[in-house]
């Protein structure tokens, strides 16, 4: 199973490209990755759409390197997409490369983009590209007008010119400086973990992880083993079961699990099974903690019981799949809202980056767990759904609402990592 030994793309550093046409972004992702990951040419606008690849990438580690649009695009039949397919990219970024040809300085399209790294509070550097064409007198007028610019406003006037690089790509100047300095904008993440604060060293957790006919064949799904390796990370140890046997292992492990954790399509069967006594949660539960909605999502599932006739929910979900007869998103989850609420309700679906701009129409938004969005857009999200007052929550939680063991399931598991 090589999936155990990669990192999820999910899981991996997005370092989003942008700029304008002929910036040079394409070059400066070539050659910060080494690899001819970008079509390179003099024609402007030779990258339409953007181009990802996720790698290894020192002294970084797992990453997705992104190259996008041109921002200044003003193709009247396509520029305004490709456009706004480079703002969706910021949604995902965890860190911002702003390209900039040296030759041609700062431009408004420039300061758009820096408003919006500003705006979404992402982390960023400007890169002066094309440096090998410009003399150190062009150097200093570049820094003086950010100096005495509002670009840069909200940082300290002694590190303004901290984020600021001159690299050339075609001669590859500057490039080692650029990663380190990528480097030092990576949030420090070494304390995330699926069971922060739940589990202990010598800890047993049962693992129920149906096998269906969703489930990949001759595969566990993400979630699961991440799981797996997050209790090997705590010293703790586990038993991973199906449903049909879960009650067997329960009976014969010789030892009262420390926590059960299920799928969340079983969790009323598990519920039933499982003493009232051993903590019981699901991953959908743990996941959302982990990307840091939690709150959020108890929160929001309670709009359930005030939906009625006519009203329409988004049921969404962060990536594309072949859907199956009885598929959670689209006949699981509205079987279940029809039986909670009895109501006639106008549903509709989202999936993969495909996140509605407008959700104002929307009482109700029902996200799938993100085990393959990155936490920045899944915070993203919830953040449109808070500014919209639209109530949001995720798979597992709102199954365990409408079952009725919400409280049970997040007794034991702090709501903020």
């Amino acid at each position: 199973m090589a999936g155990l030994n990669e990192t999820a793309n999910a899981d991996r550093l997005h370092i989003g490209f942008f700029g304008c046409r002929n910036a040079g972004k394409s070059s400066v992702v070539n050659a910060v990755t080494n690899q001819e990951i970008a079509v390179v040419s003099d024609v402007k606008g030779t990258t339409t759409d953007p181009v990802q690849k996720a790698m290894e990438l020192l002294p970084l580690g797992p990453v997705v390197v992104i190259d996008t649009p041109g921002f200044d695009d003003d193709d009247k039949l396509l520029g305004e997409k490709r456009v706004e397919r480079a703002k969706k990219i910021l949604n995902k970024s965890d860190i911002a490369v702003l390209v900039v040809s040296s030759v041609e300085g700062i431009n408004k399209y420039d300061e758009e983009l820096l408003t919006i790294f500003k705006t979404k509070d992402i982390p960023f550097v400007i890169v002066f590209n094309k440096s090998d064409l410009i003399d150190d007198d062009r150097k200093k007028q570049l820094l003086d007008n950010i100096k005495n610019s509002d670009l840069l406003k909200s940082t300290s006037s002694d590190t303004k010119n901290k984020n600021v690089l001159f690299v050339s790509a075609v001669k590859k100047e500057g490039i080692e400086e650029l990663k380190n300095y990528i480097g030092t904008l990576k949030p420090d993440d070494s304390n995330k973990s699926l069971l922060n604060k739940i589990a202990n060293k010598n800890d047993f957790i049962v693992l129920v992880t149906p096998i269906d006919e969703s489930a990949p064949k001759g595969r566990m799904i993400l979630p699961q083993v991440q799981m797996i390796r997050d209790v090997l990370n705590h010293d703790a140890y586990c038993i991973v079961t199906k449903e049909t046997e879960l009650k067997s292992v329960l009976e014969n492990a010789g030892r009262k699990p420390n926590f059960v954790i299920t799928d969340s399509q079983v969790f009323k069967l598990v519920d039933s099974i499982v003493p009232s006594d051993i903590p019981l949660t699901s991953f959908s539960i743990l996941l959302a903690r982990y990307k840091g909605f939690l709150s959020t999502a108890v929160k929001g599932v309670k709009a359930v019981d005030t939906l009625k006739t006519g009203d329409t929910v988004l049921i969404a979900e962060g990536c594309t799949h072949h859907r199956q007869c009885y598929d959670i998103g689209t006949y699981k989850i509205p079987k279940w809202l029809k039986e909670r609420t009895g109501a006639d309700l106008k549903l509709e679906t989202s999936s993969g980056t495909e996140f509605p701009e407008d959700l104002s129409k929307y009482k109700m938004i029902i996200h799938c767990g993100g085990c393959m969005t990155p936490d920045r857009e899944m915070l993203y999200r919830m953040k449109c759904a808070n500014d919209a007052n639209i109530p949001f929550t995720n798979y597992g939680i709102f199954i365990a609402y409408v079952n009725g063991i919400l409280e049970r399931s997040i007794k034991h598991v702090p709501l903020e990592d």
